[in-house]
């Protein structure tokens, strides 16, 4: 009898602990569209980014992608979520309706006249923190140029990053930062710093051929 019973307990055991193995490798990808001024031109870039991302997410994963405007830490900015079923056949079909609700806003956005990233950013850890993946990314599509609508604070806020990375993809060099480039330089360190004073990692990425480098361990 007390040998079924340790047989039962280890084969418990091991069941549990490959559902947290599981759990422990899921990744949660939460993505930040900027549409203030020009910037909507370029979604058609970023709509090539969410296609790679789909095609490369598993079951058990999570993605969301949500735009960046004058106040964005609400939910009412995110565009399109999904946790991907276990099924192959179900998850092909999420990816193919997120795609579709990503096609529609791009054909329909109108610019924003300002540019919370921080508020966004806020919004990208609530969603991933209850997501709980094993791997936090956020990635922000935009000049990282954070301009606020009066009364906004956002500033003081700290952004509590501790295993989060954010990487900043085609990050375009706007006009001023051709007459003086240590704009762009500082407005890249500004973020580096706050994002690693909050225990994320941060990284840029402006070459779109290199996507591959997101999912590398």
């Amino acid at each position: 009898m007390s040998r079924i019973f340790l047989l039962l307990t280890a084969a418990v055991t091991l069941l549990l602990s490959a559902c947290s193995d599981e759990t422990s490798h899921s990744r949660g990808v939460y993505m930040l569209l900027d549409t203030s001024g020009t910037y909507t031109r370029e979604l058609d870039k970023a709509q090539q980014i969410i296609n790679f991302v789909l095609a490369k997410l598993q079951p058990g994963d999570s993605f969301a992608v949500a735009r960046i405007k004058t106040g964005s830490f609400s939910e009412k900015d995110i565009i399109a979520r999904v946790t991907f079923d276990g099924q192959p056949s179900r998850a092909n079909l999420q990816k193919r309706q997120f795609r579709e609700e990503v096609d529609k806003f791009v054909a329909n956005v109108k610019p924003s006249a300002y540019t919370d990233i921080t508020g966004g950013l806020l919004q990208a850890i609530e969603y991933l923190d209850e997501k709980n993946p094993g791997r936090k990314t956020v990635l922000i599509f935009s000049d990282m140029k954070e301009e606020l609508a009066a009364g906004y604070v956002r500033e003081a806020i700290p952004l509590q990053m501790q295993g989060f990375e954010v990487v900043a993809l085609n990050v375009s060099k706007l006009r001023s930062d051709n007459i003086d480039p240590r704009e762009y330089t500082d407005r890249l360190t500004h973020w580096r710093q706050r994002i690693e004073a909050g225990g994320g990692s941060w990284r840029v990425l402006n070459d779109l051929e290199r996507l591959e480098a997101l999912f590398v361990d």
